[in-house]
């Protein structure tokens, strides 16, 4: 089974039990395998080594030096250091999107449909494009901008953004420490959990928004009352447990050597399950305070 963000499902970001390859099972008498060992472009075998017209005869002549790639494995600061620019590029975009489009929620929906394109495309990319993220992150932080600030217009709502980050923060916060202090241990179990829960979650959501477009009023009940608060507070877990398993992504990519340019796909992860949380916040700050 393929990892639950769709960010890594491609990459060899892995879990334990065969469900990606990282954490399998060593060898008997052997060191644990490395994914990277056979996967990666960058440690196949050398075009340059053999077949090298430069190359000097075997008669005790030194051959030419063979070409050695240029890349480095991908590190904890090249993580923060993308993430940070993929959300701070969000909070640019959120800030525009608050000042000038709060009053125009046609042109602010029409950002986000094209961030969630940008998104799927980034997702079944095989290799991560920077443009491609920040574009997103620009877009979907316009959308975010302008929802945000028509939010606060309305009376009983003021602030519930504000409140919505907040939240976010603390999310992110409780879920790191919980995962270093291994309070919460992701394996197997914990991804098919996670998976199943996210796709009843989705499924649900699409059929109540059916029920809305085709029905009228508000579908099932998702997105009010005691059951609209039901479904808020499982859609925070949702996300915080995605948390856990892009933190565990991280990890692996940084134990077993992933190339640099997996760091733009590690930031684009937490970026998509920070908006998530922060989104589901909001609307269940909405419901709580009578909207």
């Amino acid at each position: 089974m393929r990892s639950s963000n769709p960010v890594f499902s491609r990459r060899g970001f892995s879990r334990d039990n065969g469900y990606a390859g990282f954490n399998a099972p060593p060898q008997a008498g052997g060191p644990a395998a490395n994914p990277y060992a056979g996967a990666n472009p960058y440690a196949g075998t050398n075009p340059y080594a053999t077949g090298n017209p430069y190359a000097q005869d075997q008669q005790g002549v030194t051959q030419a030096p063979q070409y050695v790639p240029q890349t480095r494995p991908m590190t904890m600061d090249d993580v923060v250091m993308r993430t940070g620019m993929t959300l701070g590029t969000v909070i640019a975009g959120a800030v525009v999107g608050w000042i000038f489009l709060t009053e125009n929620l046609g042109f602010a929906i029409g950002a986000g449909l094209v961030a969630m394109v940008l998104g799927f495309v980034q997702s079944f990319k095989r290799k991560p494009s920077p443009a491609l993220i920040l574009t997103y992150a620009a877009l979907e932080g316009l959308f975010l901008g302008a929802l945000s600030g028509y939010i606060n217009t309305i009376p009983k709502l003021s602030g519930a953004p504000m409140q919505a980050v907040l939240g976010t923060m603390a999310v992110f916060v409780t879920m790191l420490i919980a995962y270093k202090t291994r309070i919460v241990r992701v394996n197997a179990r914990f991804t098919r959990f996670v998976i199943i829960a996210a796709m009843g979650f989705v499924l649900l959501s699409m059929v109540n928004l059916l029920f809305m477009v085709f029905g009228g009023g508000d579908g099932l009940g998702f997105r009010s009352g005691g059951l609209g608060i039901l479904f808020g507070v499982v859609g925070v877990v949702l996300g915080a447990l995605f948390l856990a398993l892009d933190f565990k992504q991280v990890e692996d990519g940084i134990a077993y050597g992933a190339p640099r340019e997996e760091s733009w796909l590690a930031a684009f992860g937490l970026t998509l399950t920070l908006v998530w949380i922060y989104m589901e916040l909001l609307r269940l700050i909405s419901i709580l305070r009578g909207d």
